[in-house]
């Protein structure tokens, strides 16, 4: 029968699980912690389901600390266990005392969302601390249990207070009912532990409180208490030498079955009992799936699908003309797809959100699998036609699909915040929300916490540290002389780095995920404050929220956006007030030229080594071939090995075939190369008559998002259809084989689409308005693959002139005049947009006289004068730099002392020198503009037979050759099998160096940013690609 009137939940019995099952038993855990009561809980929510499951439990409590983070991991594992998963808390009250709750039907789910909310809102970040009045109005639907040693009542029975503990005990039941109200029991096998249950069991019979039996369990077995140790030492910044009584003192806080408590609670063995009646009374199921966004507002008479097909009914002749008839059909099969899915709304919110954004000047654009979507296109989400590039709107959605569709927007890096400002102002805090990310510990984190928390020497945990991969891997301590004594320690680091690694540390905000609701969405899930002002986020991260189908829109942030529309900006004021991006046609020769020649630092997406190195080879010519350079070099790709094929075909050295000629259609414009996503659901469409929901089940299941049974049936399905459509059966079973062996690593086309309108602008403001471009890419730094100083070397190979940061001239950000770049003072590190408004300030009035009318004006402090005179911003005194660092040294310029002179005379003082004069540019601001320190060095090196960049492009392939060049960029990619890749520059241009295993063992200590390596190897020239394998490397010594 139903708990209440309004629960549409079956509460008792639970389904699947019968009462008598529940007596047999005897037992289930409802005090129980997992990893997501943040460093406290030391097993996952799965550890627990399968210990749970080993033991018999036919169900299990998961009640974390003020938090359900870990809900959906618990109910997606403990369904697929058979057991039925108990959802609640431990809450921390307000004062400091704790109460476990749980949820018994879906009014008590709604209210226990909102007391979480409301203890993580009246706390420090990283704290909860329940307001007073709070459970009185949210109590319905939960079941009370009174805690553990830190709840009121047990605290107040252990030190003999017991007025304060019945008045504790007669809150419970004032506020919960005695119905819902239970004294908790618990025995670790402390001393103490007997006598306190009894005085417990007397105080809940005084009171006709019935009782219950918990253990409080942090971890699933009794080894992972090592762990649990090392979580708590983490928690309070201690050692566990050091950490005392913060410990627990044994180990018995593990999951136990009802027949290990049952010698504990032999004189109360109906507290045991109890566990399973009140897990049949907590029939709550957690749905997922049930969308709930906010109601967009639509005109009088229309409701939500009929004014999205309004508008895209308007929109259809902007875009196509009045002869459309097949986008007309396509829009139709999509309105019809998004109705029947109900995601009419959520198109309405998302347009409403680009529709603000572009009313302000916001530039953004969608990406990812909705620029498959007519809808989104006509809509102006999307800046992809999907009819011209033959995507597939069902790799976005299709009906049947299970798994909601997401819409990824990025706005302007440097104006997102405005987006979701407003979209917190449309629909308030109370209905909008980011979604979390769980920082989790990983190799480096976890070997530099555990080895601190061992005590271990910091000598060796720095060894530890340094040896553990930083994506993947464990740290490792050799065995030294110094160390000898410390080798059980070191192995006990080890295998605590194995225990904690991807454990979660703290919750993040997401990038940019919002979440939406049309009820307040504390009762759908809960809220926290984040660490930045004005942001709320919920305990869910994104994967929890695609399980829960609650629908997330992504407000993503992109640094090349904001340099575009920046650039933009500049080429309106400088050059032609007409210019639009937005009505480029993508079909000018120069720029494809220009890419194809790897000419492509600063751009977006296909500027890294890699990038510029495929380039030549591709040759692009027209748009479809930016959207497959970029989709070629991925890790997928790459570990697919994608990459080569397709390339020898595009050159014509390998012929282009195809398994069947079914596949053409589908695999001809990728030259018989699986590459795209949308490439698998047509295959299956053409080849096995897949329906488009079919063939994105079948993406996903080759990609590892289905379990293996799913993809064996779907294999199997495809070669019956296949034979069934005259394929033969080997043919069938290979071409599923290039599936299985391709599909997994296949990047979206609609993603690399929307990307490349982007490498398309970027390249031609590259091309046409250079300055523009360069002054847009070093304002809206850090961003891209090259660092500042090789942008602005960059950017002079294009005949940039690129002046200083001038004391007098330069503005807050970078400005251009004519073909000209003058740094702007906010390129020096440190100043900040206070310092930098100092000085502005001051100079309004009048220009600074010379150092002490500076230092008194702006009353900056000494470290940012002496960064001024470093980087040459006061140059045009004329004043040598060192000559004003002397001179700083005498001026007084505190804000109550006079004006006395300065009281240093000057000396003799010797010249900058070149090297010295590079080191102070580059470290203040990044970028130092004098000629480039390898001139200097070219008559000596010329002497010796070494190269210039110029000179090696003509090196004759396999010719040794010798070269010079500062290292900018040191590459060690997983998927290169131990090679490394430098980027060297001369004077002139870049150098492309690549080291063998070999080489980089013997030379590693070498490979310093900024070093002078000469290189000695042998040329290898391919397409248009120069590189150098390296033989040997030495460094020039500068100094």
């Amino acid at each position: 029968m139903a708990c209440c009137s309004s629960c549409t939940t079956i509460c008792s019995p639970i389904r699947g699980i019968s009462s008598a099952s529940m007596t047999e038993h005897g037992y289930v855990e409802l005090h129980c912690h997992s990893v997501f009561s943040l460093l406290d809980g030391a097993s996952s929510p799965e550890a627990l389901v399968r210990q749970a499951a080993a033991l018999g439990m036919p169900a299990l409590a998961l009640t974390d600390h003020d938090s359900l983070a870990g809900a959906v991991r618990f109910v997606t594992a403990a369904r697929e266990a058979g057991i039925h998963p108990i959802l609640g808390a431990e809450l921390t009250l307000h004062d400091e005392s704790h109460l476990t709750l749980l949820v018994e039907n879906d009014q008590g789910w709604r209210n226990l969302c909102t007391l979480i909310s409301l203890a993580q809102h009246h706390a420090p970040k990283g704290s909860a601390r329940l307001p007073p009045d709070a459970l009185h109005d949210h109590a319905g639907g939960l079941l009370a249990l009174s805690g553990c040693a830190q709840g009121a009542v047990a605290t107040a029975v252990r030190t003999g207070d017991r007025a304060a503990a019945m008045d504790a005990a007669q809150n419970l039941i004032t506020i919960f009912d005695r119905d819902h109200c239970f004294i908790e029991l618990q025995h670790h096998l402390q001393p103490g532990d007997t006598a306190h249950l009894a005085d417990l069991a007397a105080l809940a019979a005084h009171l006709d409180l019935p009782i219950v039996a918990t253990n409080n369990v942090h971890y699933a077995t009794r080894r992972d208490r090592a762990l649990h140790d090392v979580l708590t030492c983490i928690r309070h910044h201690t050692t566990l030498d050091q950490a005392g009584s913060l410990l627990h003192a044994n180990s018995e806080r593990y999951l136990k079955s009802g027949g290990k408590l049952a010698p504990l609670f032999a004189a109360h063995p109906h507290a045991l009992w109890a566990t399973t009646e009140i897990a049949e009374r907590c029939g709550f199921e957690l749905q997922f799936g049930i969308q709930d966004l906010p109601r967009f507002p639509t005109p009088p008479g229309m409701d939500a699908p009929a004014y999205l097909h309004d508008l895209c009914l308007h929109a259809l002749p902007l875009r196509y003309g009045d002869q459309a008839p097949q986008a007309r059909q396509q829009l139709d099969h999509e309105l019809r797809v998004i109705t029947h899915t109900s995601l009419a709304n959520y198109f309405l919110i998302v347009h409403d959100i680009v529709r603000f954004a572009r009313d302000r000047g916001i530039r953004c654009q969608g990406r990812g699998s909705a620029a498959n979507s007519l809808v989104a296109y006509l809509l102006g989400i999307s800046p992809i036609d999907p009819l011209a590039h033959d995507l597939v709107f069902e790799r976005f959605l299709a009906e049947g699909q299970v798994v909601l569709p997401d819409i990824d927007i990025d706005f302007a890096a440097d104006r997102r915040e405005e987006v979701i400002q407003y979209v917190y102002r449309r629909y308030g805090t109370n209905h909008a929300a980011m979604a979390c990310t769980l920082v989790t510990f990983r190799s480096r984190s976890a070997a530099r916490d555990i080895g601190k928390v061992l005590g271990l020497p910091s000598d060796l945990v720095a060894q530890a540290v340094a040896s553990a991969a930083p994506m993947e891997g464990l740290p490792t301590v050799e065995d030294t002389p110094d160390h000898n004594g410390d080798a059980a320690l070191a192995a006990q680091l080890q295998q605590l780095c194995q225990d904690i690694h991807g454990l979660p540390r703290h919750l993040g905000i997401h990038n940019g995920g919002m979440v939406l609701t049309g009820t307040p969405i504390a009762q759908r899930l809960p809220t926290e404050p984040a660490t930045m002002p004005g942001r709320v986020v919920v305990q869910w991260d994104k994967d929890a929220l695609e399980t829960a189908g609650m629908v997330k829109i992504d407000i993503l942030g992109l640094r090349m956006l904001g340099a575009l529309a920046e650039a933009e900006a500049i080429v309106r004021a400088e050059a032609d007030p007409c210019f639009e991006l937005d009505r480029l046609s993508f079909d000018d020769p120069e720029v494809y030229a220009m890419i194809a020649r790897g000419d492509t630092i600063g751009m977006f997406q296909v500027e890294s080594r890699a990038q510029a190195q495929i380039q030549p080879r591709l040759q692009p010519r027209c748009f479809n071939d930016l959207v497959i350079g970029i989709s070629l070099i991925r890790p997928g790709p790459l570990q697919g090995e994608m990459v080569h094929p397709y390339l020898r075909r595009r050159a014509g050295i390998e012929p282009v075939t195809y398994a069947h000629p079914l596949l053409r259609p589908a695999l001809q414009e990728t030259l018989g190369v699986i590459l795209f996503q949308e490439q698998v659901l047509k295959v299956a469409r053409d080849v096995a008559g897949f329906q488009p929901a079919q063939g994105e089940q079948l993406r996903r299941a080759l990609g590892g998002k289905l379990d293996g049974a799913a993809l064996h049936a779907l294999r199997d399905q495809f070669l019956e259809d296949a034979t069934v459509r005259d394929v033969p059966a080997d043919v069938a079973e290979t071409i599923f084989g290039q599936l299985l062996a391709f599909a997994g690593y296949a990047f979206p086309k609609s993603h690399a689409a929307a990307f490349a309108v982007l490498v398309y602008q970027s390249a031609y403001l590259k091309r046409y308005h250079p300055a523009a471009f360069f002054a847009a890419l070093l304002n809206h730094q850090p961003m891209g693959f090259w660092p500042p100083a090789q942008l602005v070397a960059d950017a002079k190979r294009h005949g940039v002139r690129v002046l200083p940061v001038h004391l007098e001239r330069s503005a807050d950000r970078c400005r251009v005049r004519g073909n000209a770049i003058r740094l702007g003072l906010r390129s020096i590190t440190g100043l900040g947009p206070d310092g930098v408004e100092r000085i502005v300030a001051a100079r309004r009035s009048r220009p600074f006289g010379d150092l002490t009318d500076l230092c008194r004006r702006t009353r900056l402090p000494r470290g940012l004068i002496e960064q001024l005179i470093m980087v040459g911003a006061l140059d045009h005194w004329q004043v040598p730099r060192r000559t004003l660092l002397w001179r700083l040294g005498g001026v007084q310029y505190r804000e109550d002392a006079l004006p006395l002179p300065p009281t240093l005379d000057d000396v003799a003082l010797p010249d900058l020198h070149r090297w010295e004069r590079l080191r102070w540019e580059e470290q203040i601001q990044g970028v130092a503009l004098d000629d480039h320190p390898l001139a200097a060095l070219r008559p000596a090196l010329a002497e010796q037979g070494v190269l210039s960049s110029r000179d090696l492009h003509a090196a004759p392939h396999a010719s040794e050759v010798c070269v010079a060049g500062r290292l900018v960029i040191h590459q060690a990619p997983p998927t290169a099998k131990g090679h490394h890749f430098l980027t060297l520059e001369d004077e002139h241009d870049l150098i492309n160096v690549i080291l063998r295993p070999d080489v980089v063992q013997a030379t590693l200590t070498l490979l310093h940013h900024g070093a002078v390596l000469l290189v000695t190897g042998i040329a290898q020239q391919s397409t248009g690609v120069t590189n150098v394998i390296a033989n040997t490397l030495q460094r020039i010594i500068t100094d």
